[in-house]
């Protein structure tokens, strides 16, 4: 059973920069495409980021050019490094591993519990 265990998250102010990340069982980061969502209360659970096992990546148009999500396979890790955050970026950060290339929850099979992310404006 893969296990995601998300850190890094905190209060940052508008314009600020945070870098999460994810520490990850079984290899699970050269065996699975990875991913990073974020939710608010009451709004479903929307992808961020995403980084393949070839190390294609794709990000969601709200964060293209300010997020960077990438892979450390030496460390069984994956990162989302955050720059020039905006209010509207606070939310609880997932990880996410799956066998799809995918911008949808459907297409990853393992999840972590999240963490979270406030920015002030």
């Amino acid at each position: 059973q893969v296990q995601l265990v998300e850190s890094g998250g905190g209060l940052v102010q508008a314009g600020g920069s945070l870098r999460l990340s994810c520490a990850a069982s079984e290899r699970a980061v050269d065996r699975y495409n990875m991913a990073w969502f974020r939710q608010v209360p009451g709004k479903e659970r929307e992808f961020v980021a995403g980084i393949t096992r070839s190390n294609f990546t794709y990000y969601a148009d709200p964060v293209e050019g300010r997020f960077t999500i990438a892979r450390d396979s030496a460390k069984s890790a994956v990162y989302l490094q955050m720059n020039s955050a905006k209010p509207e970026d606070t939310a609880l950060y997932h990880c996410a591993a799956g066998g799809l290339v995918a911008r949808t929850r459907a297409g990853y099979d393992y999840w972590g519990q999240g963490t979270l992310v406030s920015v002030s404006s």
